[in-house]
């Protein structure tokens, strides 16, 4: 029998690679940081295998390389400048959606990190991979996935899902992020398609969703203008008594559209959400009850016909059972001093002194 070609020896090395990546992988699963760290001498051939042709090979090492960054903060030092972040950035250029799915997950890991803003992607490395398409390959994929999961069976999906809102969170949320945010009325269709599709079966999906809302809202108002217009809202609201987490997260949101100014506050009222915060101040959590103030303390600023409806309506009763909470006194007494003046007095014709001495007590 002759010796194996030239082919046949290529195709048998390319099997071991896949054996031994497999191998890795499974190892890559342990919490324990010591077994991480005891596969950083093999981390060099898992970044050179990223640069190969084997799709299944690469989609492999970037899920590794994403298991071994979360555990280990020595297998992150090691990756830094072994090129880990020049080698994802190639990455973002493959046109297979498996990779890209495998970049995400292994990104979203790394940038987890709570040395990531300062050692691993600083503003700098961060604009880099924005200028290589990340934001938009990434808002992409995610609409694709949300068109999947409204047309089929979504079960596994959520796995992926849940590194691309983090990635796409993580890029946007520091300054750098919104020099290059996407202008996409579909991103916001399909977050809400994501939240609506996993509410029951995978609530976790929902705060990720959402943190991703806050960055696309907090200081954009093309998202909060398309959120209102596409009548979106009353979905957001529907997620208000959905759990502690994702209450605070809802009305962060509604904070980020209130401080775009009046006629922001105008529609927010217009569509029925001072009911529905007035049911929020009767929970006993302060953190809820406070971030709940917030939004409120914009509301009569900007929109003073809150004030009295909430005053009407009997808010200012609901409001003095949270007097006697130590971290809240202070907000709600200013909140009740505006609400209980006569309409047109000082604290709602002077918005920003107003504005000021409530924020001094947050």
């Amino acid at each position: 029998m002759p010796p194996p070609g030239p082919a046949e020896q290529r195709d048998a090395a390319g099997v071991r690679q896949l054996e031994a990546a497999r191998c890795l992988h499974e190892l890559s699963h342990s919490s324990d940081a010591a077994v991480a760290e005891a596969c950083v001498p093999v981390t060099s051939y898992l970044l050179t295998y990223l640069s190969g042709h084997s799709i299944e090979l690469m989609e492999l090492c970037l899920y590794t390389l994403g298991n071994l960054v979360v555990e280990s903060e020595v297998v992150r030092k090691k990756l830094l400048p072994q090129g880990i972040i020049p080698v994802l950035a190639s990455c973002i250029q493959s046109p297979h959606e498996a990779v890209l799915e495998g970049l995400g997950y292994a990104l979203s890991q790394l940038l987890q990190a709570k040395e990531a803003p300062t050692e691993i992607i600083p503003h700098t490395a961060k604009v880099e991979l924005m200028s290589l398409g990340a934001v938009p390959a990434l808002t992409s994929l995610l609409c694709d996935i949300a068109f999947e999961i409204s047309q089929s069976d979504s079960e596994g999906l959520e796995l992926l899902i849940c590194p691309v809102l983090r990635c796409l969170s993580n890029l946007l949320a520091e300054e750098a992020g919104h020099e290059v945010q996407p202008q996409d009325e579909r991103l916001l269709v399909a977050l809400f398609i994501v939240m609506q599709c996993y509410l029951q079966q995978h609530p976790f999906i929902i705060p990720e969703s959402l943190w991703l809302m806050n960055n696309l809202t907090a200081d954009e108002p093309f998202f909060c203008s398309a959120l209102l217009s596409m009548d979106l809202l009353p979905a957001l609201l529907q997620l208000l008594p959905h759990s502690q987490t994702v209450s605070v997260l809802v009305l962060t949101v509604l904070c980020n559209i209130a401080e775009k100014g009046p006629a922001y506050c105008q529609q927010l009222h217009q569509q029925a959400a001072l009911p529905l915060l007035l049911h929020v101040l009767m929970v006993p959590d302060p953190e809820v009850v406070g971030q709940c103030l917030e939004l409120l303390h914009l509301l009569f600023l900007h929109w003073p016909q809150v004030a009295v409806d909430f005053v009407r309506q009997g808010g200012h009763q609901t409001l003095e059972r949270h007097q006697s909470t130590p971290e809240l006194q202070e907000r709600v007494q200013a909140l009740l001093d505006m609400a209980l003046q006569p309409q047109g007095a000082s604290a709602f014709s002077s918005p920003s002194a107003a504005s000021s001495t409530f924020s001094q007590m947050t």
